[in-house]
């Protein structure tokens, strides 16, 4: 397979001798090179690639960035003009979707200002979307590397659970966890809530207390060579009433019965029902979010396991598996797999049990 920048300047370029491609938002640069940094730009031209990076950056992406030149930089904008006229380029595509709207407009007037056209639609970002949503083996690796550190996080996490310690307490060993196992950094805060608060689907840890007959949810990730993982488990303390036992097996059903029906072709908008349908049976109103969203260099990438997604899956996607049932004031349950469409069906990346845990 060809690298990132290659199947860019093919998709973008080709037969088009005088156009330009201008990545400048982060997650897109990294994408594209490997390397992470808070600033600079990549320009892609027929001729070749240019990654230009400040004094901060400019030795380590000489040695890390791939598939492209590094070139140094005290003011970007005056850089990148130069370079696109030594280059020959007379029309430039930037990304829209992420790109405040100031930092448009002075690469619009700055390159209008030499004769340079500035296309400023979405097709730079709609070509970036579809490369990043189908992964590479290697993708794929990456974040199962960083998979394998939520999965044993979980593991260590089960043994701190004891009466009285507080969701921000078990927040914060969450993160030094990880981090401890080789993370970058986590994929998100993490979210761990106990008991009532766990009907709260983003809810922020605070100063509550476990307490038996709780349920615990905690939705965590990793990030490993800049990709991300994205788990989350609900586990009892103490005990399980019934009525807590059969909310959470009907959360399990559903997410079950998404792997069973996952498989390419199907429309995501179908995924979210097979999910939705088994919850509202019983549950009506209870399951408000989406079921799953793509995830690699970003936490919530393409596409969305919600009503609203009508793309087919494809082989490569990697796609979360996340129903919950939330009742306010009482408990919530929420179980999260991430999917990875393969050619007969899927393959969830996740390792952690599904089963209810009683701690």
């Amino acid at each position: 397979m060809k690298n990132p920048v290659e199947r860019l300047r093919d998709a973008l370029l080709a037969g088009h001798p005088e156009r330009a491609a201008l990545v400048y938002t982060p997650h897109n640069r990294r994408y594209l090179t490997e390397f992470p940094s808070s600033d600079g730009a990549l320009l892609v031209t027929n001729e070749g690639s240019y990654l230009l990076q400040d004094s901060r950056y400019v030795e380590a992406a000489g040695a890390e960035a791939k598939y492209c030149e590094v070139l140094p930089f005290t003011a970007l904008t005056e850089s990148l003009v130069e370079l696109i006229k030594k280059s020959g380029v007379k029309e430039v595509l930037l990304e829209v979707g992420k790109l405040a709207y100031s930092v448009a407009d002075k690469f619009r007037r700055e390159f209008e200002a030499v004769g340079v056209n500035v296309v400023l639609d979405t097709t730079l970002d709609n070509q970036l979307i579809a490369m990043r949503q189908i992964k590479s083996p290697e993708e794929i690796k990456k974040m199962e590397d960083a998979q394998a550190i939520t999965d044993a996080t979980f593991t260590h996490i089960l043994g701190m659970l004891k009466e009285g310690v507080t969701e921000r307490e078990i927040a914060i060993e969450i993160e030094f966890h990880m981090r401890k196992l080789g993370a970058e950094c986590n994929a998100f805060d993490p979210i761990v809530v106990f008991g009532p608060n766990s009907s709260k689907p983003h809810g922020v840890p605070g100063d509550r207390k476990l307490q038996p007959g709780d349920f615990v949810t905690m939705d965590t990730g990793a990030r490993k060579a800049g990709y991300n993982s994205d788990m989350t488990r609900t586990v009892a303390y103490g005990y399980a009433t019934d009525d807590m036992k059969k909310l959470y097996n009907k959360v399990l059903e559903a997410h079950m019965a998404v792997i069973d029906a996952c498989k390419p072709g199907v429309k995501c908008c179908d995924m979210d029902k097979v999910a939705r349908d088994i919850i509202d049976a019983e549950y009506p109103g209870l399951f408000g979010h989406g079921l799953g969203h793509g995830v690699g260099f970003e936490i919530h990438e393409w596409p969305r396991f919600s009503r609203l997604d009508e793309t087919l899956t494809e082989v490569g996607m990697v796609i979360t598996d996340e129903p919950g049932i939330y009742v306010p004031g009482k408990y919530g349950v929420r179980i999260e797999d991430m999917l990875l469409i393969t050619e007969d069906g899927c393959r969830t990346l996740t390792g952690s049990p599904k089963e209810l845990i009683i701690v």
